[in-house]
């Protein structure tokens, strides 16, 4: 059970959506095992459970966005009728007790991590981010010397013009 799902599938399936980083119904439905369906019918059973900070429904314009994006299912071509629901962090810690099997409670552990992971790697990158965020602010104010700086570098990197011999009689 400890080795049931890879973390780069579970990062794979976490998006970012109004600002919180969430997983689409679909994607957790596959990762634990049970239908969309099955998982939307125990989340509407125990609804007191996921407030809106937990879980929300996608407006018409992000689920198309999903579907050009991500190739989620749509009506057309027999897939959902309804908007997805995605669910935040806590709303996924939610879930484990609402589906009740061994498995849900081994993937929910796998998620847990794969977002502890996450926050490591974004609080990790966020000095960097910070420090490039001053650079691009002294680069606007030195704009035109910068452009210059690099003009003249791409001119040093330009392959110098080589004179070709002739092969054959020339003229005279």
């Amino acid at each position: 059970m400890r080795n049931l799902i890879r973390m780069e599938e579970i990062e794979n399936h976490i998006l970012f959506v109004r600002g919180h980083k969430v997983m689409l119904d679909e994607g957790l439905a596959r990762l634990y095992g049970v239908s969309t369906k099955r998982l939307n019918e125990q989340v509407r059973r125990n609804r007191a459970r996921f407030p809106k900070d937990f879980m929300f429904q996608l407006t018409p314009e992000e689920a198309r966005f999903l579907r050009s994006h991500f190739a989620t299912s749509s009506s057309e071509h027999g897939g959902r009728r309804y908007l997805p629901y995605v669910f935040t962090e806590q709303g996924i810690a939610m879930l484990s007790s609402v589906l009740n099997s061994e498995r849900a409670v081994q993937v929910n552990i796998a998620i847990m991590r794969a977002f502890v992971k996450l926050r490591k790697i974004l609080s990790t990158h966020r000095e960097f981010a910070r420090k490039l965020s001053d650079l691009e602010r002294k680069w606007e104010l030195h704009d035109e010397q910068i452009h210059s700086v690099f003009e003249a570098i791409r001119q040093l990197m330009a392959p110098e013009p080589t004179r070709r011999r002739r092969i054959g009689f020339h003229r005279v």
